[in-house]
């Protein structure tokens, strides 16, 4: 029972991120593209869609997709802290100019 409420929370919190990114890219003071790629994360771990188009974005757009990587670790971090769970560390990914 609290997986599925769980669930159902994770998909409301993703559509509220894509709705208010989506009107962020209206709005001048609300970073739209920002709330976007935050929907589409939360989105991509349920829907197949959001996980593509998300693909689709990293392949187009290298230097977003690295500063999504950074965004959504911070993300992981801050949800681990909050659950007084211990944060997994991963290894440092090297790149080779």
């Amino acid at each position: 029972m609290k997986a599925q409420i769980k669930r159902v929370a994770l998909i409301v919190v993703g559509w509220l991120f894509l709705i208010v990114g989506i009107a962020g890219l209206f709005l001048p003071f609300v970073q739209g593209i920002l709330f976007i790629l935050i929907g589409l994360l939360i989105l991509s771990t349920e829907y197949v869609w959001a996980h593509h188009l998300l693909h689709k974005l990293r392949t187009k757009f290298p230097r977003i997709a690295h500063m999504v990587d950074v965004a959504e670790e911070r993300g992981r971090a801050w949800i681990y802290k909050l659950s007084h769970r211990r944060h997994p560390r991963r290894k440092p990914v090297h790149v080779d100019d």
